[in-house]
């Protein structure tokens, strides 16, 4: 099965993204695990033109025998120019170059929190629908919902098959952006959606929940019963179409995705790990308790395995299969951790227990947002005021930095927030 990969660069202030698939605040879409990590060079990132024409020529022949009809090419394929500013962006996917706690505290904050309540409401037919079909509960498919698009606000302004033309022809992993090339423009036949609204992450994620298009093939559905699968304007598609993946990940019903848990003092978590999973009632003998203190209430026999994002020193949680069901959306444990825990607080849930391990933490969306106004009333050119830290506001973070004796990174977290909110 292709890995659902998520892929917009992380601007949470409307959001996967990401998948790294992510959103307006194009937060990242689901991630084919970019193998390796550095910057591509200057080399991979060029293409000449009789370069990219032999790479179109190639990939011509090679699409009649994935199914896509020669006109279908000729009017999406053949006149397209490469967007070569998209190879430098597959190294550099937020989920694994930030800081937990700055991924988090964007990702799940009571802006989404509330709007994800409202979402809720408002789409609770389709969301109950999926519910009955797929098994996966109306808090997490919203979740889903709410990480990878803002529940619908920001799809992405990326040209699908222009994307996934240049990845297919320059970087790492064309074989895999050839395939999804390929799908994508089979869905151009099927006529699901108008071919001028097929736009949204650098990577080719796309719809309201991000799917690349070999997943969209294999697993969207028609849950309006409109007789077309449209993600990208059909709420309840895009919803029922989630719920379906996590089914198809291995979601169970009425198994929690996992929860916060408090280690006792010297327990050796040596190889210990999310898919290094034990009975609960181990790990009950081995005196893990929830973070409030209170023992684990599931039933014993439940398997889960520990998740330490942080280290022993930050949340520590006990997580099953649902939360490797996920994991699977877009493969990176902190995005797993955002959507399960964005669907702990859309029923109801607070907090984590535990504090992240730092002495700067990361900042909600709100406050990105305060922040980008006090540099700009200091005359920083911050650009829009929209969350995003972006870097015209990371160099404004730096001199202010400067300017304070901090330790110059030029990374927006409360203290630079709380010195600047002082009038320092």
């Amino acid at each position: 099965m292709p890995v659902h990969t998520r892929a917009f660069d992380f601007q949470p202030s409307s959001t996967r993204s990401h998948g790294w698939h992510v959103s307006a605040w194009r937060v990242a879409a689901g991630v084919l695990c970019l193998m390796g990590a550095g910057l591509t060079s200057a080399q991979e990132a060029s293409i000449t033109p009789n370069e990219w024409q032999a790479c179109l020529q190639r990939l011509e022949s090679q699409s009649r025998e994935a199914g896509v009809r020669p006109q279908i090419w000729k009017s999406e394929v053949s006149d397209l120019a490469p967007n070569v500013s998209l190879v430098e962006r597959l190294s550099t996917q937020p989920e694994f170059v930030m800081p937990v706690w700055d991924y988090m505290s964007s990702l799940v904050d009571d802006e989404r929190v509330a709007d994800g309540l409202r979402a809720m409401q408002s789409h609770s037919a389709a969301l109950n629908e999926a519910h009955k079909r797929f098994g996966v509960d109306p808090a997490t498919t919203t979740a889903v919902w709410g990480v990878e698009s803002g529940y619908g606000r920001s799809l992405g302004s990326f040209a699908i098959v222009r994307s996934l033309a240049t990845l297919s022809c320059m970087g790492r992993r064309q074989p895999f952006f050839t395939k999804e090339l390929f799908a994508a423009l089979r869905i151009v036949q099927a006529g699901d959606f108008p071919s001028q609204s097929f736009k949204g992450s650098w990577a080719g994620a796309f719809g309201q929940t991000q799917f690349m298009p070999t997943t969209f093939e294999r697993l969207a559905v028609d849950l309006d019963g409109d007789g077309k699968r449209n993600l990208i304007t059909s709420n309840a598609d895009a919803l029922g179409s989630t719920a379906r993946f996590l089914q198809d990940a291995g979601w169970e019903v009425n198994l929690p995705w996992g929860a916060e848990v408090k280690l006792p003092e010297g327990l050796d978590v040596k190889g210990e790990g999310r898919k290094n999973k034990r009975p609960v009632s181990e790990w009950k003998k081995r005196g893990v308790v929830l973070a409030s203190g209170k023992p684990i209430a599931w039933d014993n026999d439940v398997k889960a395995g520990l998740l330490m994002p942080a280290g022993v020193n930050g949340p520590v949680f006990l997580v099953t299969q649902n939360f490797d069901a996920i994991y699977r959306y877009n493969a990176s444990e902190n995005y797993g951790l955002a959507i399960a825990h964005l669907s702990d607080r859309l029923r109801g849930g607070g907090p984590f227990v535990t504090p992240w391990p730092t002495d700067d933490a990361g900042l909600s969306r709100a406050e990105r947002r305060e922040l980008q106004t006090l540099l700009s009333q200091r005359g920083h050119d911050v650009g829009a005021i929209d969350g995003y830290i972006g870097e015209r506001t990371r160099n404004a973070v730096k001199a202010e930095q400067l300017r304070l004796g901090h330790e110059a990174t030029g990374r927006a977290g409360q203290k630079i927030l709380k010195a600047l909110r002082s009038g320092s």
